[in-house]
């Protein structure tokens, strides 16, 4: 028997090095609203151990509900390999959709990998690099 029990995620906040460059991607990729911008805080004394003010970062509003943070942290680059964060995966309905994002993206100059499918997992992915490098994968059932 599980400790808890949960639903799945309430949300996930992610480290960046530039606050700006980050929600200006999230912005033009995603579009998804703001629930809270707290960059007005950013150079406040204690900010980066401020969760009442975010962090002075951003949490955008998912369509499902959860909501996606990104918190400032300086300049440490992003490294998959290392433990904490491999890649964060957003879902779209079907193939077409995926097929649709990614000429999308190279119609908006955002580089992005191949479509790749995956068949023993019934799904197919799409992979985005965000300004740190943190792999961003759009997934759909097959």
């Amino acid at each position: 028997m599980a400790i808890v029990t949960s639903p799945g995620f309430a949300h996930v906040r992610l480290t960046v090095t530039d606050i700006d460059r980050s929600v200006a991607f999230y912005d033009r990729v995603f579009g998804w609203p703001k629930a809270i911008d707290a960059r007005e805080y950013g150079g406040d004394p204690g900010i980066e151990a401020s969760p009442e003010k975010f962090y002075a970062g951003v949490v955008y509003e998912l369509p499902q509900g959860t909501l996606l943070g990104l918190r400032p942290v300086g300049d440490e680059a992003f490294r998959a390999e290392r433990t904490g964060l491999d890649h964060v995966s957003f879902a779209v309905e079907s193939r077409a959709d995926l097929d649709a994002a990614a000429e999308a993206l190279t119609d908006a100059g955002v580089d992005h990998g191949e479509v790749v499918e995956l068949t023993e997992a019934g799904m197919a992915i799409l992979s985005v690099q965000d300004p740190d490098d943190i792999n961003l994968e759009l997934t759909s059932p097959l």
